[in-house]
C-alpha cells in the first residue's frame, strides 16, 4: 500500500500540467485580490491601525481553503486516468488487494492536499511579514496546520465520492474546471458572506469548505482583528466578524470554533460512508 501510494506521489508530481491546474484557482484567487478585490475591499472600508494586515489574512485564509480542495481534487486525477487507461486492470492482475489500492490512492491524494496546505501556509507566513503584518506565533502555526488536516480529509472524502462516478479524464478534468471556478462563490471567499443574498448565505454555510475558510480565518485574523478593533465595542466586532465570514449566524447566534471542527468532522465520516456504499453497490 504505501509502495502504491509513493507510485501515485511520483505520478502526480512528473505531470507538471496536473499541478499546475490542481493551484490554478489559487492563481485565480491571487490575482483577482492584487488586481481587483483588495481595492475593492479596501475602498468599502474606512481607515483604521491594521487594516491591510487584516485584509491580507482574510485572503490568505481564504487561499489555504481552496488549496486543500483543488490539490486534493488534482491527486485523485491519477485514479481516474488509471481508470481511463485501464492501468488498474494491471493492478487488479497483482497480489495487491483492491482495499490497499484504494487506501494508497487515498493515502497519496490526502498528503499532497496537505502537503501543498503547508506550503501556502508557509509562504502566506512570509507574505504577512513583508506586506507590514507579523508573523504567526507558533502556537497560530500548529492550529493552522492541524486545520489544514481537518480540510483536506474533509476535502478528499468529498472528491472520493465524486471521482467514484468518473473513468475518463476529459470528463473529471471538465468537472475540475467547474469545481474550481465555483469553489471561490460557494465558500464566500471572492466576495464577503454579508455582501451576498440571504440564499447565497445559507448555501455557504451548509457547504463544508466555507467552514474550513472560517477557521483559517479565526486563526489568522485573530491578531489583527485585535489590533485594528482595540477601542471598538464588541457589536462592532462581531458584525464585521459575521460580515467577513469569521463566523456564521445560525439560528440567530453566532457558530463557534468547536462547531465547524465537528461539521468538517461529520463530513468526512458521511462522504467516506457514502462512498464505500457506492462502491458495495458497484460490485453487486
Amino acid at each position: 500500500m504505501l509502495a502504491f501510494a509513493r507510485r501515485n506521489l511520483l505520478v502526480y508530481f512528473r505531470d507538471k500540467a496536473a499541478l499546475f491546474f490542481s493551484l490554478l484557482a489559487v492563481f485565480i484567487l491571487i490575482a483577482l485580490y492584487v488586481f481587483f478585490l483588495g481595492d475593492l475591499m479596501a475602498e468599502g472600508l474606512p481607515d483604521f491601525p491594521a487594516k491591510s494586515w487584516l485584509l491580507t489574512s482574510w485572503i490568505l485564509a481564504g487561499i489555504l481553503a481552496v488549496t486543500s480542495v483543488t490539490t486534493t481534487l488534482g491527486a485523485f486525477g491519477v485514479m481516474v486516468e488509471d481508470r481511463s487507461t485501464h492501468t488498474y486492470l494491471d493492478f487488479y492482475a497483482s497480489p495487491i488487494k483492491r482495499s490497499s489500492l484504494f487506501a494508497g490512492y487515498v493515502m497519496s491524494s490526502i498528503f499532497i492536499g496537505f502537503l501543498m496546505c503547508l506550503v501556502v501556509l508557509f509562504t502566506a507566513n512570509v507574505v504577512l511579514f513583508f506586506s507590514g503584518g507579523e508573523l504567526l506565533a507558533f502556537t497560530q502555526l500548529l492550529k493552522i496546520i492541524g486545520v489544514s488536516l481537518l480540510s483536506v480529509l474533509a476535502s478528499g472524502s468529498m472528491i472520493l465520492l465524486l471521482v467514484s462516478f468518473f473513468t475518463t479524464s476529459n470528463a473529471f478534468a471538465a468537472a475540475s474546471t467547474v469545481i474550481g471556478t465555483l469553489l471561490g462563490f460557494l465558500a464566500g471567499i471572492y466576495i464577503p458572506i454579508g455582501n451576498l443574498p440571504a440564499y447565497l448565505q445559507t448555501i455557504i454555510k451548509f457547504f463544508p469548505t466555507s467552514h474550513s475558510a472560517a477557521l483559517f480565518r479565526q486563526l489568522l485574523m485573530d491578531r489583527p482583528i485585535q489590533e485594528a478593533f482595540s477601542n471598538a465595542p464588541i457589536a462592532v466586532i462581531e458584525d464585521f466578524q459575521l460580515n467577513m465570514g469569521v463566523f456564521f449566524e445560525i439560528n440567530g447566534s453566532s457558530s463557534s470554533l468547536l462547531f465547524s471542527v465537528l461539521y468538517l468532522l461529520g463530513t468526512a465520516f458521511v462522504f467516506s460512508f457514502l462512498f464505500l456504499t457506492v462502491m458495495r453497490w458497484k460490485r453487486t
